[in-house]
């Protein structure tokens, strides 16, 4: 007879493989990180000559992908992009559709759930560098779609584009990666794995 010893998590795990399997739990997983990404889209601060303001979306999307891992994450923000082409008003604002010239970085915030989740998998998420490397890159394939999109979508040169859709979120986006080097490694050191 052998006894299951609770053993330290592998590099494969992320953060919601630590609640036991169940179809329930995906389910409520993917259906939970659309929600938070609609409730921080919220958070939606106008930034002058931009047509695409300051949210807290970018952030859950990249919390998202990162604790739920690939599958999960993609699942969850396609559900998100997905429901708010449906017109569940949970775009930044209170929006819905898809014509706003913003809409290229809800794309790109599905790719980048995506990559930061499988990065995770591999343990970006454990330490604060590597969690930095991580959420760097999910910003990077964010801005890699959604301001190439918002060129075309607003009749912007691309030029114009990066000085209104990328380079006033940077300092921005140094905060909320600072937010998840911190969190993220703390969550893995509370539940001591």
């Amino acid at each position: 007879m052998s006894t299951a010893v609770a053993t330290p998590a592998r590099t494969g795990q992320v953060l919601a493989d630590l609640i036991p399997a169940s179809r329930v739990r995906d389910i409520a997983l993917v259906a939970g990180g659309a929600a938070l990404t609609g409730l921080a889209a919220q958070i939606a601060v106008p930034i002058p000559g931009s047509p695409v303001p300051v949210t807290g979306q970018t952030f859950a999307a990249l919390l998202v992908g990162t604790t739920l891992g690939t599958r999960r994450g993609f699942l969850s923000l396609a559900l998100y992009a997905l429901a708010g082409v449906a017109g569940v008003p949970w775009f930044a604002g209170g929006t819905s559709g898809a014509a706003a010239v913003s809409f290229g970085y809800i794309l790109g915030m599905i790719l980048a759930s995506a990559a930061v989740g499988a990065l995770a998998r591999r343990g970006a998420d454990r330490n604060v560098w590597r969690t930095a490397g991580a959420m760097l890159i999910g910003e990077a394939i964010i801005y890699a779609v959604g301001v190439p999109y918002l060129a075309y979508a607003a009749d912007m040169s691309l030029s114009a584009a990066v000085a209104a859709g990328l380079t006033p979120f940077l300092i921005g986006d140094a905060v909320k990666a600072g937010l998840a080097m911190g969190l993220l490694p703390s969550a893995w050191k509370l539940v001591k794995r």
